[in-house]
């Protein structure tokens, strides 16, 4: 019990502050969605587009929480500091990638075949992203060690903070007043824009004066790239981070592929997907809370505990996976109408939230499935089985549905069969992690077994 009281108690920690940078979404979608059914079909195109960049960078990072925490196991504390000095080469390198995609997302645009109304909007909602990138990874790299430290809290406090600075701002940049003309969609991505500078600026100081992290030496002179070490860090970063890319391009692209159904479709989808979101943070959070604690128990070379703890944050994501689904579809409709003041896109949105119910109790399993997976340095099997079922059978089952039918059906020109499809693409992956994740973990038991009789 005590190993499910830690991980629970770090994922509560974790789940506050995932809400809170959710809440930047949430407030964005609330406020564009008053400002304007436009903007809020804008929002939806744009942060698509910034989340898939975002996420699949910030993937690689936080691929390097294993290593940390196995490095803290050990009780190998400088060398975490020389670790995350390295990772700030990978940081340099994804800042640069990223900022490239965002500020010329004309191809993306052009291949998804976004309505030519929304672009300028678009354009303008992603350059502004594009410069709030850097500190926004930086960030993530704070977030990472602390995670692996087991002090998530220190994470916590400050984005819960930011919400209170996001939420004004997000109303003023859009709205206007006080001399500022109004900025539409594009205020929202100011109000990140700002916050993320202040998220980063914030962690350096802490990592500068907290007393916890002194014995990690961070603040050593930066050494020449370590080719043996990057090289580490991308063979587990790069797989985890190309993962990520395909889970949340799966996600995402559902909101290019939507738009060209119009505005409605659009708005009605933005509000599925920012409540699969938002849910989505539960599992996430677990997932992160586990991970941490199976790589410490590795380092300590405790293969049996670090076994034990992935079956107990498995069985506890099942539980909290099945119990959110149900409430989502309690709820529903009460919940979608706070989203808009237009019956039309309350009423189709609804209707998309009974399978966003069913996306998120697979999506519960399989998260934590590969967010452990990756504590015993499984990477490329993921990869694979993520690209086949979430691109193959969720993205491009529901094109076909929506688009062209399938099997004698005619095509359904809605948001749904997108979401039914990802649900059975994501319920086939849940299955293929489990059996992956209790083959590993019988694994290693069996290794460590021989070790400890000789």
């Amino acid at each position: 019990m005590r190993e499910l009281s830690t991980i629970a108690r770090h994922a509560l920690t974790v789940l506050a502050g995932q809400l809170a940078v959710m809440a930047f979404g949430v407030t964005d979608t609330i406020v564009a969605g008053r400002y304007a059914q436009e903007a809020l079909a804008a929002l939806s195109i744009g942060s698509a587009v910034f989340v898939s960049v975002y996420v699949a960078l910030m993937g690689v990072l936080q691929a390097l929480m294993p290593v940390w925490a196995e490095q803290r196991g050990a009780n190998a504390r400088a060398a975490i500091g020389v670790s995350l000095r390295q990772s700030l080469y990978l940081w340099a390198l994804a800042t640069v990638l990223g900022m490239a995609v965002l500020l010329s997302p004309g191809p993306i645009l052009d291949w998804t075949e976004v309505p030519p109304e929304l672009r300028g909007a678009v354009r303008d909602y992603l350059a502004i992203l594009a410069f709030g990138l850097p500190p926004a990874l930086l960030f993530r790299i704070y977030s990472t060690l602390n995670q692996a430290l087991g002090h998530p809290q220190l994470v916590t406090w400050l984005q819960v903070g930011s919400l209170v600075v996001k939420l004004p701002l997000s109303i003023w940049f859009t709205f206007g007043g006080a001399g500022l003309a109004p900025q539409g969609v594009a205020g929202c991505a100011w109000a990140t824009l700002v916050v993320n500078f202040g998220l980063a600026l914030v962690a350096v100081v802490m990592l500068r004066r907290h007393p916890m992290y002194e014995p990690l030496a961070l603040w050593r002179p930066l050494e020449r790239p370590d080719a043996a070490q990057l090289g580490h860090f991308l063979r587990l970063g790069l797989p985890a981070g190309l993962s990520i890319l395909v889970e949340v391009t799966s996600f995402t692209l559902m909101a290019l592929f939507i738009a060209r159904q119009g505005a409605l479709a659009s708005a009605a989808h933005q509000i599925a997907s920012n409540l699969a979101a938002v849910v989505y943070m539960v599992p996430l959070s677990l997932a992160i809370a586990t991970s941490a604690r199976v790589s410490y128990w590795r380092g300590a070379g405790d293969e049996r505990l670090a076994g034990t703890t992935a079956l107990k944050g498995f069985w506890l994501a099942a539980l909290m996976g099945i119990t959110l689904a149900a409430t989502l579809l309690i709820v529903r409709e009460p919940v979608a109408a706070l989203y808009s003041t237009s019956a039309d896109v309350v009423a189709l949105a609804s209707a998309l939230l009974v399978w966003v119910a069913a996306y998120h109790a697979a999506d519960a399993l399989q998260t934590l499935c590969i967010f452990v997976l990756r504590s015993y340095r499984i990477t490329i099997a993921p990869l694979v089985i993520y690209g086949v079922l979430l691109w193959g059978v969720g993205l491009y089952g529901g094109y076909r549905l929506a688009y062209h039918g399938w099997a004698g059906m005619a095509p359904m020109h809605s948001p749904a069969p997108f979401w039914m499809a990802s649900a059975a693409a994501l319920a086939l992956t849940a299955l293929a992690f489990t059996a992956l994740l209790l083959a590993v973990v019988r694994l290693h038991r069996r290794r460590e077994a021989p070790t400890k009789l000789a």
